[in-house]
């Protein structure tokens, strides 16, 4: 890797669905906030490198910040398997005390059918590894931008777990030649 990659880590709006839900790839984003889009927009650096995951709530801000972005898989968020789509209150109704078990270590147990947040950690190291030098702009998930403070931090994948990634908040993260810098996280 040649040259300093300036990380611009933007989670995405909010869901425009119902709360207490893993939600699916496609469930939409609440674009209605235009003031906080005006003021993470002109933030932003002009002409940077963006890139978006697959999902449609990450597509859509991207397109509401004015950002062509391309999808990559590798920064899709953490995949709950046999979970999306359902509620967390249901879940834990359902499967008692196995639901509560896996958030006791939810950094490494895997939902049935899904991948567990250290799986989500390397996919994302993959994709950093990819990323050209200059400034990228990420519109991702949450996870996404955890496994990336896991990364740059060197964290024990529980560890990371623990930082707040509020929607439409800013992380901004710097990859040098053989170090990382955090210069903000989860601003508004």
């Amino acid at each position: 890797m040649n040259g300093e990659t300036r990380l611009w880590l933007i989670r995405h709006a909010p869901v425009d669905g119902p709360r207490g839900v893993i939600h699916a790839p496609d469930a939409p984003a609440d674009l209605g906030d235009a003031a906080a889009f005006a003021a993470l927009r002109a933030r932003l650096p002009a002409g940077g490198f963006a890139v978006c995951s697959p999902a449609r709530r990450t597509s859509e801000t991207a397109a509401r910040l004015g950002l062509a972005a391309i999808e990559d898989d590798a920064f899709r968020e953490q995949d709950f398997g046999d979970w999306t789509g359902r509620r967390h209150s249901e879940l834990e109704a359902e499967l008692g005390a196995a639901y509560g078990a896996f958030w006791r270590a939810p950094a490494t147990n895997r939902p049935p059918g899904g991948e567990s947040f250290a799986d989500q950690i390397e996919r994302a190291r993959a994709g950093l590894a990819r990323l050209p030098a200059g400034d990228v702009v990420l519109v991702v998930h949450s996870g996404t931008i955890r496994a990336m403070l896991a990364i740059a931090l060197e964290l024990a994948p529980e560890l990371a777990l623990r930082f707040v990634i509020d929607p439409l908040s800013l992380t901004r993260i710097d990859r040098l030649q053989g170090a990382w810098r955090v210069v903000a996280v989860n601003q508004r």
